[in-house]
């Protein structure tokens, strides 16, 4: 058996026979061989890295899907609140009022939530204003499309709201950021009045 060879006697003939790297170790030549002590430290630390990237890229990756996720919230609210307002702060082909400041309260409303001026943003990192824009294209409704309160219009206002935000990572702060990624989100709504 095995355990007879590794003890030196061969059943057959008893006499001593040792595989080359049995000797080597039997010797005393390379006793770290035998020795097991250790091992789970070393496999740990090869597979540590990669564990701690897969960890913090998972966080990582979890921020910009939160980031993003509210982006779009914000823009869908700043456009369903700018297509409340009342049909004469929208003329077609493409102006919008502000005499009554409804771009500047659509923006606050995208960014933070209210009208006002000020306020906390929704993400810590959207401080500026001018990442948010307001637009109105007007859709033909010649051949009575819409119904309701555009029947006998020519013109259908259709309110867009766009924002640009710029990712900041969770580790920016460390230094492991990046300048040129942008958060784009932009929703579309019927203007239907106040």
């Amino acid at each position: 058996s095995f355990g007879d060879w590794r003890r030196g006697r061969n059943p057959a003939n008893h006499t001593t026979r040792y595989p080359a790297s049995d000797r080597m170790i039997m010797t005393g030549h390379f006793p770290m061989l035998r020795d097991r002590r250790g091992s789970a430290a070393v496999e740990m630390a090869l597979v540590a890295p990669l564990l701690l990237l897969l960890m913090f890229g998972s966080v990582e990756m979890g921020n910009y899907f939160y980031d993003n996720h509210v982006v779009i919230k914000a823009v869908r609210d700043g456009a369903r609140y700018a297509s409340r307002r009342g049909l004469a702060d929208f003329s077609c082909p493409s102006t919008i009022s502000n005499a009554n400041g409804l771009v500047d309260a659509t923006k606050n409303v995208t960014r933070t939530g209210q009208t006002a001026t000020g306020g906390t943003p929704r993400l810590w990192n959207w401080t500026n204003a001018s990442t948010v824009s307001v637009t109105l294209t007007c859709t033909d409704n010649t051949g009575n499309t819409y119904s309701g309160i555009y029947e006998g219009s020519t013109d259908v206002p259709v309110v867009q709201v766009t924002a640009v935000v710029p990712y900041k990572s969770l580790f920016s702060l460390i230094g492991f950021g990046s300048t040129s990624l942008n958060i784009t989100a932009e929703s579309q709504v019927l203007v239907m009045g106040a």
